[in-house]
């Protein structure tokens, strides 16, 4: 049966950083969704890293864009995946250290981080604890890397993106960080092999974001919707702006947008 689309980011779209839980009222609308729509997950996570755990069963996808586009699966099925090349690994992690930068990424239970120092005070700040498993970040070198990470302020950042006219760095909502993402992949441009794969179109899909990795995704879509939290430049181009996260928005946009019943 043919079925649109929603797709939803997870962190501060579906998973709320104040609980660090999803709220009881997306879970009850992804209930209502499920069977009348397909339902994809478009993430910057792995969501087949440790850090995901228990995330994707509860909200049971349908096909989920990892990694902001470098890896697409439907089911246990990987579909599309692209990995950085040896070269851009190690230009990256020279970098990093040459500028006192945070780079790098979790693969499987581990971290690989160029000043994980930087990292931990992050997590410390944010979570209160830090329980990463640190490894040599040169280790990436002989590993199969679909993106990376930036931890820091926007001035580093834009000092990425200035030097690697390849790669685009869109920061995570709370402006600390960033995805380090290559130009040719995208979350937009995932949710389109997903829309093939499942004989649908991106004009009759729906996308649900909040910071600016969600940017081309909320545009290419026939309905984007922006959280009440989210980035303003991303609402500023979103059909419709939901309430905040916490304030019950994916179900409330789902019943505006007439997807369920209330």
């Amino acid at each position: 049966m043919r079925r649109p689309i929603v797709s939803f980011d997870m962190d501060m779209t579906l998973l709320d950083h104040e609980t660090f839980q999803i709220p009881d009222s997306a879970l009850r609308a992804l209930g209502k969704l499920r069977g009348h729509y397909r339902i994809v997950l478009a993430t910057g996570r792995d969501m087949d890293s440790h850090y995901s755990a228990g995330l994707k069963e509860k909200v049971n996808p349908d096909a989920i864009v990892h990694t902001n586009g470098a890896k697409i699966t439907v089911g246990d099925q990987i579909i599309y995946e692209s990995h950085m090349s040896p070269e851009l690994k190690r230009r990256l992690l020279e970098f990093a250290g040459e500028h006192d930068l945070a780079v790098g990424v979790t693969m499987g239970d581990d971290d690989y981080y160029i000043h994980p120092e930087r990292v931990t005070e992050f997590d410390s700040r944010r979570w209160g604890e830090c329980g990463r498993q640190y490894q040599d970040p040169w280790k990436l070198m002989d590993m199969e890397v679909p993106s990376m990470c930036y931890i820091g302020d926007p001035k580093g950042a834009a000092l990425i993106e200035e030097a690697f006219e390849e790669l685009r760095l869109p920061l995570f909502a709370g402006r600390e960080g960033a995805d380090i993402i290559e130009k040719r992949n995208s979350k937009a441009g995932g949710l389109a092999v997903v829309c093939g794969h499942f004989g649908t179109t991106m004009e009759e899909a729906y996308a649900f974001g909040d910071s600016m990795n969600d940017y081309e995704i909320i545009q290419a879509v026939g309905t984007g919707i922006a959280m009440g939290n989210a980035d303003q430049r991303l609402k500023a181009v979103a059909d419709y702006v939901t309430a905040d996260i916490g304030d019950d928005g994916i179900y409330k946009a789902c019943v505006h947008l007439g997807l369920i019943n209330d």
